[in-house]
């Protein structure tokens, strides 16, 4: 199979530019629009990549696996991230303007935390369902 200790890093620069955005929002969203928005692209940055090398390099091997059971399971986590990842950069390219965050700094909370929930949700899905099942096909190889 393959090793997935880049995914799991990624994972936690995610995570860790999700918390200092969550710190950034508590300190005022007006007076921090625009390292908010900063961080927003930051953070989509690496969810970019991410996801790109998700879709080139990890599902493609997961789907070849001879574990079919493993296979279906990636096949699932790759069609449920399609609409995740659509609503994450929609939410992105909504908030990512220092303006559009003093404009409506509740309707950004809102969304934030609708949109970031999900995505750290799956993120952990990931990190205690997917990438163990990985992990274990990887040993048995």
């Amino acid at each position: 199979m393959m090793n997935i200790d880049k995914f799991k890093h990624q994972h936690v620069a995610i995570l860790d530019g999700i918390g200092r955005l969550r710190e950034a929002v508590r300190a005022g969203i007006a007076e921090n629009a625009d390292d908010i928005a900063t961080r927003i692209v930051k953070i989509s940055g690496v969810i970019k990549l991410h996801l790109a090398i998700e879709d080139t390099v990890l599902y493609p091997a997961v789907a070849d696996s001879a574990d079919r059971k493993l296979a279906r399971l990636g096949e699932a986590y790759q069609r449920e991230m399609n609409g995740i990842a659509g609503e994450y950069f929609e939410f992105a390219s909504r908030w990512n303007l220092p303006a559009r965050l003093k404009a409506d700094p509740e309707g950004f909370r809102a969304d934030a935390n609708r949109v970031l929930r999900v995505l750290f949700e799956r993120m952990r899905r990931e990190d205690t369902e997917f990438y163990p099942a990985i992990d274990a096909a990887a040993a048995t190889v």
